[in-house]
């Protein structure tokens, strides 16, 4: 379906980032040796300072005596700045390395020093920025604290991040980690009070983070547990462990080979850097070269958990366990639990649910495609899924306008490819906007690159109109345009019974920010770019045969504050919902259907209000999901008329209104002279021209 869109044309509007040259990096050490706060320029590892220096790879490496390095010789400084903000759709770096670069620096980092437990800053997440939160990586039974490496670099934007690095033969006890993760997190929060602390915490991890959280209520913490061992009790492999004791040691390098199996798909740790959009030909290819490339380098894994230190890991995660279990109650922590569908060591999904009626502030994601390595498989950036949950916050209270972070290239292409691909290929949509002269062109000319800028338009049914509109301004325009959404979004009762990371997550990547006027107030005044559906839910969840019809309050909710900092008013029309399906079951026919309607019932009365119920029809809407029947795809369709400047508030408000009434008067028409409507024709014609496809004649 194709869209269209018409706007007024106004100055290019460009980000400056500021830049400052500071950064910190402390790192310490369990043995009591004191801690050091070192430049950017240097790390340092029981207070020995160490080059900031970064190679291809980008990993750190233990050479001995507790001082970490990278692991080649070819070293390239990394660039001493912090900057403000983000720009739109940067390069956050995710699908660059791999698991292969995992055991690359596992086989370096595990050479035996003597050296207790201890923090290291991975160069290749570079320079935070400015006034980012710190983030505390907690490892798994293999204690490497390279378990992030697929996701440094974009974390590295959001968070100052520090890995826990366990030696392998270091036997500190359950009580000492926590004891000195729980020093670590102390020393942060008295540094700065102000901002929150996270823990990810990764299988054995998840209990340590559990265990701190649990000792520490009146700390700000934020804890990330990735298929947390608090299930151990329970694992599936339980019985099997007796049997390592009985293994002789000639036999013994077999079994992290089989551990590994156990713990992850590789499979998916091979596809990590292999495009999704690639046809399968390619895919199938590159998949066969990273294969092989992967499996040899297995062989570190006898290194990482040899006999006896294998032995000590399962008694630590029985203690960790047992502690964290113990505990759960003493937990006040914000705390979102990533479950793998096919984790073949611990029953994490269930675990999930567990956890998540135990602890008193927790949400969770399952991932069902993947195994207990999570983090090292392919899929979703960690940064992307932290941002999709409104995790990210570098205050006590989350902000959503001052906290939001842009999203990169990466979710770009995973969200408008694999999220609503099917749609975006369905609507093939066309944009149209209005030049100042009247005169209407193909894309986003006639758009004000210069904020703020409100768009004003007509919600379609389920809002299927959105996803086009927001990919159209980042594609050509590489503009954010932050969508006003309703706030059952963003409180989590409208999530799908999987838990699974989805649609309402990805809109607030997006960009999504919950309907309030503090929150219409602070992007106005960024001079942000803002979509704002006036008819709300009442439009989008319509009725039969009320298609295109506006349902707006009465009052000029929007008019004066975007008078108040002098926005560009935008309104436009979208048609093409009923060439996408046919409306079988509204409100009225679901709530005649026994035990559904108490379902609708239920749901309304838990139903956030954001407008006074006085304020007539549009302020009462139910929410609900209605029955549909798909059709053919036809077209999408989008339109924008110019203002003509009004002072009077009412009568530019009803202004606004008419001209979105026009717009969808003239889409509707001039639909009828395309073409290419259905969607058999435009996929004729791309197969033979293979160019985009046109649309009706531009007036």
């Amino acid at each position: 379906m194709a869209s269209v869109i018409n706007f007024p044309v106004s100055p290019s509007f460009v980000i400056n980032s500021q830049y400052k040259t500071s950064f910190r990096a402390r790192a310490q050490s369990v043995g009591g040796g004191d801690s050091t706060v070192l430049s950017s320029g240097s790390i340092a590892v029981n207070g020995d300072p160490v080059s900031r220096e970064k190679e291809k790879n980008g990993a750190l490496i233990d050479v001995g005596n507790g001082t970490l390095k990278p692991r080649v010789e070819k070293k390239k400084l990394v660039k001493n700045v912090i900057s403000e903000e983000l720009e739109v759709l940067w390069d956050d770096g995710y699908g660059t390395d791999s698991v292969k670069d995992y055991l690359d620096a596992a086989k370096e980092i595990i050479k035996p020093d003597g050296g207790p437990p201890r923090w290291f800053c991975p160069v290749d997440c570079g320079c935070p920025l400015k006034g980012s939160p710190t983030l505390l990586f907690l490892p798994g039974i293999d204690g490497l604290g390279l378990g992030l490496i697929l996701h440094h670099k974009p974390l590295g934007k959001a968070f100052e991040v520090r890995c826990l690095h366990i030696p392998v033969y270091d036997r500190t006890p359950f009580e000492g980690l926590v004891k000195f993760v729980e020093e670590t997190v102390r020393r942060e929060h008295a540094s700065s009070p102000e901002k929150p602390i996270y823990l990810v915490g990764d299988s054995f991890g998840g209990c340590l983070a559990l265990a701190v959280a649990a000792r520490n209520p009146t700390i700000d913490l934020i804890l990330i547990l990735s298929n947390p061992a608090t299930s151990f009790g329970r694992s599936q492999l339980q019985p099997l462990f007796p049997i390592l004791k009985a293994i002789p040691d000639e036999l013994h390098g077999a079994v992290p080979y089989l551990l590994s199996y156990v713990m992850g798909d590789p499979i998916k740790m091979a596809m990590v850097n292999i495009e999704n959009r690639l046809p399968p030909r390619i895919k199938l290819e590159q998949l066969s070269n990273n294969l092989p490339a992967l499996l040899p380098r297995l062989s570190v894994m006898s290194d990482i958990i040899p006999k006896d230190t294998l032995l000590w890991k399962l008694k630590l995660l029985k203690s960790a366990s047992a502690y964290a279990n113990s505990r759960l109650h003493a937990v006040k922590a914000e705390v979102l639990v990533l479950a793998s569908g096919k984790d073949n060591m611990l029953p994490s999904e269930d675990e999930a649910k567990r956890l998540n009626n135990s602890l008193q502030n927790c949400i969770v994601r399952n991932f069902k495609d993947n195994g207990h390595t999570l983090l090292l498989e392919e899929g979703i950036s960690l940064l992307t899924i932290i941002k999709g949950t409104c995790k990210y916050r570098r205050s006590r209270k989350l902000d959503s306008v001052a906290d939001f972070l842009p999203p990169s290239r990466q979710e770009f292409k995973y969200a408008f490819d694999q999220v609503v691909g099917l749609l975006r290929v369905a609507s093939s949509s066309v944009m149209l906007s209005t030049l100042e002269d009247g005169k209407i062109v193909k894309g986003l000319a006639g758009v004000p690159n210069e904020g703020p800028v409100l768009l004003v338009g007509y919600h379609m049914l389920l809002g299927f109109e959105l996803y086009s509109l927001v990919e159209e301004f980042l594609r050509e325009k590489n503009i954010m345009v932050h969508g006003i959404a309703h706030p059952e979004i963003f409180l989590g009762r409208l999530e799908n019974s999987s838990n699974e990371f989805g649609m309402t997550d990805w809109l607030k990547v997006m960009g999504a920010v919950p309907v309030a006027a503090r929150n219409l107030f602070k992007l106005l005044s960024t001079k942000s770019h803002v979509l704002l559906y006036p008819g709300g839910a009442r439009e989008a969840l319509h009725y039969k045969g009320e298609e295109y019809k506006l349902f707006w309050p009465e009052q000029q909710e929007f008019v004066r504050m975007a008078a108040r900092f002098g926005a560009t008013i935008v309104p436009f029309g979208a048609v093409g919902e009923d060439d996408i399906a046919d409306l079988v079951l509204d409100y009225k026919d679901l709530m005649s259907i026994p035990v559904i309607n108490d379902y609708v019932r239920e749901l309304a009365r838990d139903t956030v209000n954001i407008r006074d119920e006085t304020r007539g029809e549009v302020a009462n809407q139910a929410l609900f999901f209605p029955g549909l029947l798909p059709k053919v795809p036809g077209r999408f369709y989008y339109l924008e008329v110019s203002l003509k400047d009004k002072e009077n508030a009412n009568e530019l408000y009803l202004h606004i209104k008419s001209q979105v009434e026009r717009c969808l008067d003239y889409l509707l028409k001039k639909r009828e002279e395309d073409p290419y409507r259905n969607i058999i024709d435009r996929t004729a014609y791309r197969a033979v021209y293979g160019d985009e496809v046109p649309t009706f004649k531009l007036d």
